[in-house]
């Protein structure tokens, strides 16, 4: 067991009516989540498949036990930068092998899901 900062993204203040902006977002958003990945910062990261009660939209578990350090990283986020998605840190304690099916991940991914 160690310690980990879970993110939990929530629906922002910012309305982006325009289609390709917002396209132009969620790609910079996944493409920023992939570059987190690959230097070993974000362990975990997906979205909610359905509503609930606090707004959940996603989140991240981040590799590091400071909020301070998370909330540096999930800033680097488009969509976070852009009003889009807020967020919520928590410090978590969970599996020390967590980080461990990284380097399965992309044997296994679906292209599109």
């Amino acid at each position: 067991m160690k310690p980990y900062v879970i993110v939990m993204l929530t629906t922002g203040s910012a309305k982006v009516e325009d289609k390709t902006k917002m396209g132009e977002l969620m790609k910079g958003h996944l493409a920023n989540i992939r570059k987190l990945s690959d230097e070993g910062k974000i362990v975990v990261a997906g979205p909610f498949l359905e509503k609930n009660k606090e707004d959940y939209r996603g989140m991240f578990i981040f590799n590091t036990q400071s909020k301070e350090e998370a909330e540096q990283w999930v800033k680097t986020d488009p969509a976070v930068m852009a009003g889009v998605f807020s967020y919520e840190i928590f410090p978590w304690y969970g599996s020390a092998a967590l980080p461990m099916y990284l380097k399965h991940h992309k044997e296994i991914a679906k292209e599109n899901p």
